[in-house]
């Protein structure tokens, strides 16, 4: 496969064991070799790694910085410690306030974005396209995709479905999983992401429509309550 604009990744060359990673939202083949992840390589990489080039150089370091292929043509990442949020720890997001701590996490990403130039020959892997393009947008902003190290170190990972898109599909995308707008008590337990399945995909197959219904229809039949709230705030 041709990854043209990639360069090979000539870092230590010892053979250190590959730990298979679940975090993110798309974990086949995604290992840690030492403070490196290596995950399969497509032909969105390129621009992806451009992207996370850009946003290190002008002082965002919430994501993976980006270092190349391997010799096995993998792309290779700084591995980001810490906790994935979902599904195991999503204790982190208590109390309420850290959740504008991720609202401020995605502004500072959204501004870093702002002046990115894609390269000419930019390919990129948007399942679920949103209307309207004003970035270039993570696409996958969910707590199965932050990492939580501690007070001072959050990361988004899993930067492959990045593509055009806007400010508001990322918040809306958040939103629908950090807060969460559902009427489910039992929103937290497991499910496809969980399970190893890849969620969005999924949604994408079979018709993505059907995962907003019940969020829609419970701030519908709110509407009232939701209004007061706006109001008083």
């Amino acid at each position: 496969m041709n990854h043209d604009g990639l360069v090979r990744h000539t870092g230590s060359m010892r053979h250190d064991a590959e730990e298979p990673l679940s975090g993110g939202n798309v974990s086949d083949g995604v290992v840690r070799v030492g403070d490196t992840v290596r995950r399969p390589a497509g032909p969105w990489t390129p621009a992806v790694h451009a992207l996370l080039t850009h946003l290190h150089e002008v002082g965002f370091d919430a994501a993976p910085r980006p270092l190349g292929l391997d010799d096995q043509g993998r792309e290779v990442l700084t591995f980001m410690p810490g906790d994935v949020v979902w599904p195991d720890r999503f204790s982190l997001m208590e109390p309420a306030r850290q959740l504008a701590r991720v609202a401020r996490l995605i502004r500072h990403f959204h501004d870093a974005v702002q002046d990115f130039m894609p390269p000419p020959e930019a390919r990129w892997q948007t399942l679920i396209p949103a209307e309207g393009s004003d970035i270039i947008a993570h696409n996958d902003l969910a707590p199965w995709n932050l990492v939580v190290a501690d007070e001072a170190r959050w990361a988004f990972i899993d930067w492959d479905a990045a593509g055009p898109g806007s400010r508001l599909w990322d918040v809306a995308y958040a939103m629908h999983g950090f807060i969460p707008l559902s009427a489910h008590p039992d929103w937290q337990s497991p499910d496809a992401a969980a399970q190893g399945v890849q969620p969005w995909a999924r949604l994408w197959a079979e018709g993505h429509g059907d995962a907003w219904r019940n969020d829609a229809e419970y701030i519908e039949q709110r509407e009232d309550q939701w209004m007061r709230a706006l109001l008083a705030g």
